[in-house]
């Protein structure tokens, strides 16, 4: 039986689409402008690239069009009908810290979500939307961000005010970049290597730290949004609140300025002053530029510390996972993260740093007496379509 999944991932400036046939890729669409018309990038894992140049006035009609674009190419048919929308959500609240099958009581909740946090929800509840009107007759399943964290002991859930609030409006460490974290820990059970301990670092142009006991989340840095937590690529991190309000004050901004300002403005960012790059950051600190300098110094502190909080949670490490673009690929981001860390049992191999060979998924670069660092490439999607797979006949 066919079973057709296609995944939505809705960006400010563009739309991507990726075409199942249960676990198996068929097709990847992305739409975008180009020269004042929006167009679309087909791959095909088997008939390779093409481009489509549609006639959309805006990118907000590329869901009503996409059943004809994906019936002309030949992937929806008679015979391979489409058995489900999937959508990753970033959203607050115990509610969405687990899936659902998007209703009317759904739509609800997200319409109170878009304000609670108005710069994470809109685009994906917009899309959602959309994709109601376009495909009324076929199942819709939004897979929570959150939903591996909830297993995480109420002390490392609530945030230290009363607990009565916390519950009645929804304000805890609810945690994110759970798809990436359950996606590690599904790997290294397949490849029979999931410690008792165990510590995720996931590093991109979002970033967290998890730790993870027999499989099962503990802690993460991520909290009520994406927000806390580690300094990444445009976000702040953590930050004393006062002092975030004597930014909104020095800068005369209001909350919603100040809130993009510290997830847009911030970070990488801010404090090289020209890029939110990590790979431009290393070049330029390479030549000696001091601002680049110190952000890529701030950020490998920051993992470090938050590395070893992780830690501390989990009463010790077996082993480290580094993930994502910037744990995947950047050599020497894993080189001076692990520097600091031969107090919690781990060493770098340069020479395995420098060329990882994969066992399986995944590679072990430490030393032959260090405890296992693991680079693991994620697998988001895959957990998506593994979770959605259940909400399906």
């Amino acid at each position: 039986m066919n079973k057709l999944i296609l995944i939505t991932n809705p960006g400010s400036a563009s739309r991507k689409y990726a075409l199942y046939n249960g676990q198996e890729l068929m097709a990847s669409l992305h739409f975008e402008y180009e020269n004042g018309s929006v167009i679309c990038n087909i791959k095909d894992p088997d008939d390779g690239d093409k481009t489509i140049k549609t006639d959309f006035k805006d990118l907000s009609d590329t869901v009503s069009n996409l059943a004809k674009i994906l019936k002309k190419e030949g992937y929806i048919t008679k015979q391979h009908k489409l058995a489900a929308i999937v959508a990753r959500l970033v959203a607050p609240t115990d509610y969405f810290a687990t899936h659902h099958v998007v209703d009317d009581e759904f739509m609800k909740n997200l319409e109170i979500a878009k304000a609670r946090a108005p710069l994470h929800t809109p685009v994906i509840a917009n899309e959602i939307t959309h994709f109601r009107k376009a495909f009324p007759d076929t199942k819709i399943i939004a897979i929570s961000d959150s939903a591996f964290h909830s297993s995480k002991p109420d002390v490392m859930k609530y945030y230290p005010f009363d607990t009565d609030l916390a519950d009645k409006v929804g304000i805890k460490r609810y945690g994110y970049h759970g798809l990436s974290v359950g996606s590690i820990v599904h790997i290294m059970e397949q490849e029979n290597i999931l410690p008792e301990k165990l510590i995720v670092a996931h590093l991109g142009s979002g970033s967290s730290i998890s730790a993870v006991y027999k499989g099962t989340a503990i802690d993460t840095s991520m909290g009520y949004s994406p927000l806390e937590g580690l300094m990444m690529s445009t976000r702040s991190g953590s930050i004393d609140v006062t002092a975030a309000l004597a930014i909104k004050n020095a800068l005369g901004l209001d909350d919603e300025g100040l809130e993009k300002y510290l997830n847009k403005e911030a970070g990488l960012l801010g404090v090289s002053g020209f890029t939110d790059d990590m790979r431009t950051i290393i070049e330029k600190r390479d030549e000696s530029h001091q601002r680049a300098d110190f952000a890529y110094s701030l950020f490998i502190y920051r993992v470090q510390n938050l590395i070893g909080q992780m830690a501390a949670s989990l009463g010790g490490v077996d082993a480290i996972v580094l993930t994502a673009t910037i744990g995947e690929r950047s050599k020497p981001i894993r080189q001076a993260i692990v520097e600091k860390l031969e107090y919690l049992g781990f060493k770098l191999d340069e020479d395995k740093n420098k060329s990882p060979k994969p066992i399986g998924k995944s590679a072990n670069i430490a030393t032959a007496d260090s405890k296992p660092i693991y680079v693991i490439h994620t697998d988001e999607t895959g957990e998506m379509i593994r979770h959605a797979l259940e909400y399906i006949d």
